[in-house]
């Protein structure tokens, strides 16, 4: 007897924070410089093998997986916190297809038991990153970095 299931599902990885603007303020530090502080990674979209289920049933009901986005920078050289990875339970012998293109994305069977299929974007840069010896102080920075589609492994 052999079943099967088919699921149509929309999956997107998180952003990356935005980096930050910020310059040292001190009191008696007349030109402290540029400390803004970089974005936090967006959260990876994985796919894991359960042992438990047998069905693609869940997936009716919930058909949108978004992983968290990054953190923004912060202050004084603070980094963003990276988004959570997220993490989508499927049967053993799941096959993921790209639904535009049609390609096999992922087969979950044999050894294959963890798959990360959408990368999360990079966090943004803070300003700091952006200092030279000509450009001390510059006022800009990278906000943040989506994901691409074509960032599969």
């Amino acid at each position: 007897m052999k079943f099967l299931d088919q699921a149509k599902i929309y999956v997107k990885s998180g952003d990356g924070g935005a980096g930050c603007v910020s310059f040292r303020r001190e009191k008696y530090i007349e030109f402290g410089g540029p400390n803004g502080g970089d974005g936090g990674k967006g959260g990876d979209i994985i796919f894991e093998v359960d042992k438990g289920l047998n069905t693609l049933g869940d997936f009716r009901h919930n058909s949108k997986y978004i992983a968290e986005s990054g953190e923004e920078g912060g202050k004084r050289r603070c980094t963003g916190k990276d988004g959570e990875d997220l993490i989508i339970k499927v049967p053993e012998g799941t096959v993921i297809y790209d639904d535009e293109s049609g390609k096999v994305i992922a087969d979950m069977s044999g050894d294959n038991l963890q798959e990360t299929i959408l990368k999360g974007g990079r966090g943004g840069k803070g300003n700091m990153n952006y200092a030279t010896s000509t450009m001390q102080a510059p006022q800009y920075c990278l906000l943040y970095t989506s994901p691409s589609p074509r960032d599969r492994q």
